[in-house]
């Protein structure tokens, strides 16, 4: 089955993180074929994955604390000063203090930015899962093949696309609008009329099913279990929880009401308890960074709650499991790094930054003393050279002065001087 590598998102640096993790839920789907289900077990999965480098943040931000006081101290100390000497000087001081404590600068920088990407590629196969499954891009398959074959099916897709207020609206770079007429110019059309498939409401489901020339058992028989896959306590998850409220308004399905407005009110509550157990930043005469984490505490939990409603409900369940998960995570971790002796720790990482300093300087002490024996050993190879250099020129003047020349005079001379002393 080729064709499902067309529908996967294609980025040079997400594209394979998420390729890596829709085998993940594609394997999980296998065991447990329920999207909502699926999705549930994939986030813990992938968030237990990345709980060492959650652990090394927070315990780079419990140290930070520490060392934070230091650190202003020397920016007070040079405090004005922006000639070159000062600011490498400061520069200086403040990584000295770094590596007292044992971190990096940019120790929670690297975690971050290990995390991103695999968060963003997570949600990019959350948003595409027929892309990553396979049986799920097999159930929609046939039907999108059946649509293209029928006489004026893909024409009618494209209508849903464009129509006003269709949740389908994102697929419009699949058509092109010209007059009164549209165009569907996707290059591989079956995979993105699956793409549309999975997208499409209930209520867009009915409108494809009434596309004259479809075949009837086809239909059903797709629709049927693609909302098995899909149905999660009663709810369809590619529907988002706006469209089920209104629909559950309309009909009187008060079930439906509850349970689709419980999606965006669990999104909010379960990331406002999440935003409790996270550590909160430190005012340190300055109340700007403990002002802003008390905005973001107000404003995340309410942005949760409006995304999460208007989104698919897929992407809802996803969002609660997560910030469930963060949760757990952080209270274990605040239970772990509590426990920490951070005295000690502190201890511990300044008596290897002590000892790498004495390697460093006794490294650098047999440097010089090999360098100065070098110097010797060339000064004295110099002198000699100059030694041998004079004796071979003596030699040969001796073996090829003239008889009567000033060099045989001189050779004379020498011998005559050479005889006396002894």
């Amino acid at each position: 089955m080729s064709g499902i590598l067309l529908t996967q998102y294609s980025g040079a640096i997400l594209g394979p993180i998420a390729k890596i993790l829709g085998l993940i839920l594609n394997a999980v789907f296998n065991i447990v074929p329920n999207v909502g289900v699926a999705i549930i077990i994939f986030t813990v999965i992938i968030y237990l994955c990345l709980l060492p480098l959650t652990y090394k943040q927070q315990k780079f931000s419990k140290l930070s604390a520490k060392m934070n006081p230091e650190i202003q101290a020397v920016q007070a100390k040079y405090k004005g000063k922006q000639d070159q000497v000062s600011m490498q000087k400061q520069n200086e001081e403040i990584q000295a203090i770094y590596q007292k404590y044992g971190v990096s600068p940019t120790g929670s920088c690297v975690q971050l930015l290990i995390q991103m990407p695999i968060l963003f590629a997570l949600y990019r196969v959350i948003n595409s899962v027929p892309a990553y499954v396979e049986k799920i891009y097999s159930v929609l398959e046939q039907l999108a093949r059946n649509i293209i074959d029928t006489p004026g099916g893909v024409e009618e897709i494209t209508k849903l696309i464009n129509e006003k207020g269709s949740a389908l609206s994102v697929f419009k770079k699949y058509t092109e609008v010209s007059g009164n007429s549209v165009k569907f110019i996707a290059a591989d059309q079956v995979s993105s009329i699956i793409d549309v498939l999975n997208r499409a409401s209930s209520k867009e489901w009915d409108a494809i099913g009434a596309i004259s020339g479809i075949d009837a058992a086809t239909f059903d028989t797709t629709r049927a279990s693609f909302e098995k896959f899909n149905t999660f306590l009663g709810l369809n998850i590619s529907n988002t929880p706006m469209y089920i409220i209104k629909d559950a308004l309309a009909t009187g399905a008060w079930g439906l009401f509850i349970g689709a407005l419980a999606i965006p009110v669990l999104a909010a509550l379960t990331q406002w308890i999440n935003t409790l157990f996270m550590p909160q930043a430190s005012s340190n005469g300055n109340d700007s960074a403990a002002s802003m984490m008390k905005s973001m505490n107000v404003t995340m939990p309410l942005m949760s709650a409006f995304f999460c409603l208007s989104l698919p409900c897929g992407m809802g369940i996803y969002w609660i499991a997560g910030a469930v998960v963060r949760s757990i995570q952080q209270v274990i971790i605040n239970r772990r790094i509590d426990s920490i002796d951070m005295d000690a720790l502190i201890e511990k990482n300044i008596d290897k930054y002590n000892k790498k300093l004495e390697g460093k300087e006794a490294a650098a002490g047999k440097i010089s003393a090999t360098n100065s024996a070098m110097r010797k050993q060339s000064g004295s190879s110099t002198e000699s050279s100059k030694e041998e250099a004079v004796a071979k020129a003596e030699e040969y003047y001796k073996s090829h002065a003239k008889p009567g020349s000033i060099a045989s005079k001189a050779n004379m001379v020498k011998q005559f001087n050479e005889k006396n002393k002894k």
